[in-house]
């Protein structure tokens, strides 16, 4: 029996239970297969869990924007801003600036 990419990272992260960048890649893999609710209780879990793990801002906060979520989208954003000046993250910082902008209708 073949495993799936879902399978194989679960498996993973079963023997690394507190790995941040696993769980993050299982969240993404439930998104590109159209499991929203799923991916974003994780998403949400893994800021909880680990709220110094960058690349979660981004994608939860277009998440919520996809679930018109707006006042969560806009917090999630913020957050990252600072957590990506904490870390001294530009392009990190960049992105989350720019969504951020976007989801205000802020012009540059």
């Amino acid at each position: 029996m073949t495993l799936t990419r879902l399978d194989q990272l679960k498996n993973f992260l079963d023997q690394e239970p507190n790995d941040a960048f696993l769980k993050y890649a299982i969240a993404t893999e439930y998104l590109s297969l159209g499991h929203k609710d799923k991916t974003l209780r994780l998403f949400e879990e893994l800021l909880i869990e680990h709220p110094s793990y960058l690349g979660t801002y981004y994608h939860l906060g277009k998440l919520y924007e996809l679930f018109a979520k707006k006042s969560e989208a806009e917090t999630t954003y913020l957050k990252g801003i600072e957590v990506a000046k904490g870390q001294n993250n530009r392009h990190a910082l960049n992105e989350l600036q720019q969504a951020y902008n976007d989801l205000m209708d802020v012009e540059d």
